[in-house]
């Protein structure tokens, strides 16, 4: 599928970190790259967040860009990830890509599982 069919998801956005550490990640593997976000439930908390690198969007994929990096979210995810922040942290416990959700009524302690 063309990249020019899917369609933007204005109710997302990437942080600078985020962008700048899939245009990392794209660098490393040496093809363009995209992350994947997706909500499925399980987890301690009743949903959680799915990352993937994938090189191609599904049809009903929903794009999310930020300084020529884009991240993608299926119409289910979109509807609990509305309003959300997508960001990367490299901490001394870890490196990961974090979702800020307005929505989330309480998550687990790893930040992974999340109830609405």
């Amino acid at each position: 599928m063309s990249t020019d069919a899917v369609l933007n998801a204005p109710d997302l956005s990437l942080t600078a970190a985020a962008a700048q550490r899939i245009a990392d990640l794209s660098r490393l593997e040496g093809r363009p790259l995209m992350l994947r976000i997706g909500v499925d439930a399980g987890g301690c908390s009743g949903f959680q967040y799915q990352f993937d690198l994938v090189e191609a969007a599904d049809p009903d994929d929903r794009r999310i860009e930020r300084d020529g990096a884009a991240a993608l979210v299926d119409e289910i995810s979109l509807v609990l990830l509305k309003g959300s922040e997508i960001d990367f942290v490299d901490e001394l416990a870890g490196a990961e890509f974090r979702i800020r959700n307005p929505n989330a009524r309480s998550s687990c302690g790893c930040g992974v599982s999340f109830s609405i």
